[in-house]
Order: C-alpha cells, then structure tokens, then sequence
C-alpha cells in the first residue's frame, strides 16, 4: 500500500503556508507521474520519493529542497522535463532535480565509466547549492534501508558504492547520524554472516555490561553535578562497523574489543568543556595518548568535541566525549543544521567555510581530469576520513589525510608552490620529499623557478589535488614532447616516399583533419609520437595515396637522449650511447628504446611496421642508468673502495643491492654513465680492485 502524503503537521510547523502548499502540489504531480510503476519489492513507486521527502522533513529542510525530494527522479523514470518543472516549481527545484538525476540516458563503455561520471555531474550540482547532496543522500538513506528486495549481486554492488562513497561524504559533511547508519547498513548487505555474529554478540554484552555502563553513568553524572557542571550525560554505543572496523585494523577478537560504549557529555559553553575534562580525569584515570583535542583543532568537516578515554571501573576503558548544545547540534546534523539552526553562526560559517573548501578542491580534480574513473579514484581518496594537522612555518594549520608527504602539503597551499617544490624542512631538518608526515609537523617547502613536477611523486602522493596537477602536468608535457616526436617521424616517413615537405599545404592538412575525426595538426602528431597512428599512412593519405612505395630503407631516426616522456629507454636493456639500438613505437606509450641483443625484444613477436630503424646522435651530454653485477670477497671495506672508485671514474650510484653470504658477496649497482666507453672506463677501475672476482653488465 502507497504510504499516506507528507502530513501537514509534518511540514507547517516550520514551512510557510506557500511553501506546504507546494509540497503538497508536488506530491500530486509525483505521485500522477510515476502512476502504474512499482518498486522491485511490489510497493507503488512513489512510496520512494515520499519517504525521501519525510527524511528531510525530520532535519527541518526547507520547502524547496522537500518539492525536489517529491520530484527527484521524474526526469529519470517518466517523460516530464526539466523545463516542464521550472515552469510549475520554479528555477531552483529544476536544477536541485536535474542536480540528483542520474545519467542513465547516456550510454556508458562499462559501469564504473557511468558511476564515475554520474559523481562528476552530482558534484558540479553539490558545488552550487549543497542541497542536492542532501537529497541524493535522503534517497540512497531509503535505497539502503529497503534493499533487500534487489538481487544479492546489484544489493553488493550498490553497498560497496555506499561504504565508500555515500557514507563518507556524509561524514566529510558531519551528517553523522547518516553517516553511521549507512556504514552499518552496507554492513549488513556486504557481509550478512558478519553482521549477524555481530549483531548477537552485541546483544549478549548489552546485557552483560548493562549494570557497569549504568554504574558508570551514574558516577560521571554525580561527579559532574558535585562540581556544579549543568550537563546532558547519555551512553552510547558505538555502530557494528565501527566495531567491525577496529577489529579489522587493530587485529582483535570480539572479545577483546573492550570500549563498544562510549558517553557524551553536552555543556553550555567551550571554558566548561575544559572544566568538565579536568572533573572526569579525576573521576578515572586517562589513558596516555588517547586524548584528541577537536575544539582547538576542529575537524575538517567541522565537527569539534573533546574525546578522552578513561580507565574506567574492572579496568574496563571508556571513551568519553565532551561539546557544547551548539557543537552538539552540528555533529549530529552538519550541513543540514544551516536551515535547523540559523542560530549558530560562527560555528555553521567555519563549518560551511570548510565544506566549501573541500568541494572547490574536489573541482578542481574535476577541471583538470579527463579520466571519469581517475576523478573517482580522486574522489575516495579524499573522502578518506583519517587527518592529521601540521603547521606552515607562519603557524598556519592545514588538514591533511593520514599518510600525506609534503608534496602533498606543498599543493595543498597552492598549486604554483606543489609544481615548483624542490626540498623541504620538516621541524627544520631537511628530509626527503616522500617523508609521510606526522601530527603537528612544522613543513617549510622549498622552491626554485626551475623545478618541475616528478613522475616519481606518483609513487607516493596521496591526495587528490596533488595528483591531479601531476598527471596534468605530465599528459601536457608527454602530448608537446610527443607532438615533436611524431613530426620528426612524419618527416622521416616523408623523405622515404620522397615526398617534397613544401607540396603538402594547409589544404591537404585541413582535409586528412576532417577525414580522420582529429581536432588539429597538433592531435595527429601526437598520436604519431604515441604510436597510435604510423607516419607512413599519415604521409600517403596527406597526398592521397599517390605515391609509390619508399625505395630501400628510410634514413635512421636519430635519439639526442633529450626526447623527454615520448622517447624510453627500455628498463630491461638500459640501452647508452654506443650500444647498437633498435626502435618499436609501442601504442599510448611512444617510442621504446632497446639494444639489438635485448633478450625481450628476442623472445617477443614485434610487428615489423611498428619497428624504427634509429641510431644515437653524436654528440650526447645527459646521462643513462646502466645496471652492473660485481662479485667481490667479503672483505672489510670492500664497499667503500668499490664505491671510491666509481666515484673516481666520474659516475654516480643510484641504487644498490646486495646479496650473498660466507666468502663472497653479489653486490648490484645502477650507476650513470655518458655512453659505453665511460662505461668500460668505470669496469676496468672496478677489476683493478684485488677483492673484485668478477664484473659483468646486467640485462635482463
């Protein structure tokens, strides 16, 4: 049976007459719209969106939000437009709409692509009016609670996205309310064995600890009141996943999870917050290191309390929290209590500062990144709930995810300062820039106008921002040096069928563009430098085809070594100048550089028209890792001497190796060299060394 419409009591208690007029109009036209469908459970569809719109109604959400509630999936499910909404509901509740629709129109290559991208649209939406974050969240809340009527597969599906996407923007948001119902929610549907063992023996230690968690209540509530500290004291316990979660990460039984209760503590105001810490710690002892102060360092959804954890009565720990009515209120609501409590405004406008803030970020990774399912991979990352605090040497405190490095750090104060980080001081001692960064760090990045992104920073960056302005940099870096690539080869393809630079004209270009689909000139040679394209057929459709066949072999390419991204030098090989190479253009990568004698490029079936013919330039300064094997006897100082006189012989080590054990030991270098004859200069400083019994280049 459909459920009855929203009660007017529900609504008039706080919308204005106009607005629960058109709430109720919504209804009606919902409910006409979506007359003859059903839910998979057999409930008549607009059971949904009303219960949607009853979710809201309980966080007091105003009239507008509540219409597009009633509304949200018109557009998806039935023919009524966005335009048709506009004219009967207004401008806004037609882009609240079309913000929550889902883009099942639009047909996707697999499901993570449509995922990723319904996220991208949700989010632009999100970015201009929070609300439609709310609703989508409202509708997955009812989605999560009657998903046992979808099949075990999609009901999997759909928790997982929940667990990591859903759930953690409403914490990101500080609705933690839903946040915790949708985590023990996609529990249940991820894992119902777990949940069930779960669900009993919480249960069973319900009424085991019953007598203890209400002894102690009623000790914290005494103390509290001898001190003359007016506080609301309730027990708690903490939600399955939670529980679930800490078993996880702290590799503990059921059993030994002690602290499944917790107790809070609402005060007036921030002094007596303090004041009741000191009382409780006198109460019981704190336990070291388990107190975090969110007053002073609020979290970056804007959740402030004070949590300590106590040792309480049976050496049992509980965990206590303490906040003001305010703090209380935006900790339960979040986002949400600017249209429940209009009161609040300090607090709400720092809250609302900092969600704001997270969204611009979030757009950012949006603006810059072309890959849907790279923005999602984003997008979780930064819905991580783990922070830590560290401090700009001007004493300004930034929010970071646990696990962060300074690079991080470094594009989380600004972009131009992340691409231009050369070193950094952590607490005033130079470090590397992989250094994971700790609670209460002072980070001073060091720059230079020179310094460039790394490809290397991939390895260990974690937050979204920092990673979407690398691959930028790296796609624009890769796309130009590639582009030069490919006209190098376009040439050397031209000269083979001799065809005159000068006779190919803007014409022939704008029409091989139009024929091939390409944006510009600078698109297909790209896609040449890439290998995505062969500079033989660009060549002969430039002219038509109207050419013969090249006569012998084309001129070598010639490799300066300063390519970039679009030429590599094949790690199983380490090619350096001297050593007789070949080229395969390999497709998205470019142009891969081996040896003749490569055991790869012998095992392997290469296509011959994907194979250059190319040859070394003659005059190469950079250098090129190479990869030596020295057998030496285990002598004391071996090592030195062996690195004394690589450094002598004018190479550097980048990395080092050693293995073996008894008389001998294998020791494995990647020195840099100029070319082979510097090369078998460093080995015959190396054989001089009595300790040295064998020498020999590696390759794979």
């Amino acid at each position: 049976m459909p459920e009855e419409p929203l009660p007017t009591r529900e609504i008039s208690g706080y919308l204005k007459p106009e607005d629960a007029l058109q709430v109720e109009s919504a209804y009606r036209f919902s409910e006409a719209a979506h007359q003859g469908q059903f839910r998979i459970s057999g409930d008549p569809y607009i059971s949904h969106p009303l219960a949607v719109a009853r979710i809201l109604a309980e966080w007091r959400l105003d009239g507008q939000t509540l219409t597009a509630a009633l509304l949200h999936d018109v557009m998806e499910d039935t023919a009524v437009t966005k335009e048709q909404l506009a004219n009967l509901f207004g401008q806004p509740v037609a882009d609240l709409v079309d913000g929550v629709s889902k883009l099942d129109r639009i047909e996707f290559q697999t499901q993570e692509d449509a995922q990723a991208e319904n996220f991208r649209k949700m989010l632009l939406a999100m970015a201009s009016d929070v609300r439609v974050i709310l609703i989508k969240l409202a509708d997955r809340l009812h989605n999560m609670r009657t998903l046992d009527a979808m099949y075990p597969a999609k009901r999997k599906r759909i928790a997982r996205e929940t667990l990591e996407i859903y759930a953690q923007i409403a914490n990101r948001m500080g609705l933690n309310s839903i946040y915790q119902e949708l985590e023990d929610l996609s529990f249940k549907h991820l894992y119902p064995y777990r949940y069930r063992v779960f669900s009993k023996a919480i249960k069973a230690a319900r009424g085991n600890r019953r007598e203890v968690v209400g002894k102690i209540l009623d000790n914290i509530v005494q103390r509290l009141k001898e001190a003359g500290i007016e506080a609301q004291t309730t027990g708690r316990e903490k939600h399955l996943y939670s529980i679930y979660r800490k078993m996880l990460e702290k590799k503990l039984s059921f059993s030994e999870v002690q602290d499944i209760y917790g107790f809070r503590v609402v005060v007036k105001d921030i002094p007596t917050c303090y004041y009741a810490l000191g009382v409780l710690h006198g109460l019981y002892k704190p336990i070291p290191g388990k107190f975090k102060d969110y007053i002073a360092l609020p979290k970056s959804n804007g959740y402030q309390s004070l949590h300590t954890s106590l040792f309480g009565p049976y050496g049992t720990p509980i965990e206590i929290q303490i906040r003001t009515t305010e703090m209380h209120k935006i900790a339960e609501a979040g986002v949400a209590s600017h249209w429940l409590y209009k009161s609040s405004e300090a607090n709400l406008s720092e809250m609302q500062r900092k969600t704001h803030q997270w969204l611009q970020s979030l757009l950012e990774s949006l603006g810059e990144s072309t890959d849907s399912v790279e923005f999602l991979e984003h997008l979780k990352v930064d819905l991580f709930p783990d922070e830590i605090y560290v401090f700009t040497p001007k004493g300004k405190i930034l929010v970071l995810p646990k696990g962060a490095t300074p690079v991080d750090f470094a594009y989380s104060v600004h972009t131009d300062i992340g691409s231009r980080c050369l070193s950094v001081r952590i607490n005033g001692e130079l470090k590397p820039l992989r250094t994971p960064l700790r609670n209460g760090d002072t980070v001073e990045i060091l720059t230079a106008p020179y310094a460039k992104p790394n490809p290397a920073w991939l390895e260990y960056v974690i937050t979204g921002k920092a990673r979407t302005h690398i691959r930028h940099y790296l796609k624009t870096m890769q796309h130009e040096q590639s582009a030069m690539l490919g006209e190098r080869l376009l040439n050397q393809a031209m000269v083979a069928l001799k065809i005159p630079s000068e006779s190919v004209d803007d014409a022939k270009w704008d029409r091989l563009l139009k024929s091939t689909g390409a944006k510009s000139r600078q698109d297909i040679l790209t896609d040449i430098g890439l290998g995505r394209r062969l500079g033989i057929v660009v060549a002969k459709r430039l002219v038509n085809g109207e050419v013969a066949s090249p006569e012998g072999k084309p001129a070598p390419l010639v490799i300066r070594g300063s390519e970039g991204m679009a030429v590599e030098f094949a790690k199983c090989c380490s090619p350096i100048p001297g050593d007789p190479i070949l080229g395969f253009i390999k497709k998205g990568q470019g142009l891969i550089i081996h040896t003749h004698d490569c055991p790869v490029v012998r095992k392997s079936r290469v296509d011959p028209a994907k194979c250059l013919d190319v040859e070394w330039d003659s005059e190469i300064t950079r250098q090129f890792d190479v990869s030596i094997r020295l057998e030496v006897r285990n002598q004391r100082g071996v090592l030195a001497r062996v690195a004394a006189e690589i450094a002598e012989a004018g190479s550097n080590i980048e990395n080092i190796s050693m293995e073996g054990e008894g008389s001998y030991t294998t020791i494995n270098f990647t020195l840099q060299v100029s070319n082979r004859m510097h090369l078998a200069q460093v080995m015959r400083a190396l054989r001089r060394i009595p300790d040295v019994v064998k020498i020999s280049r590696v390759k794979a």
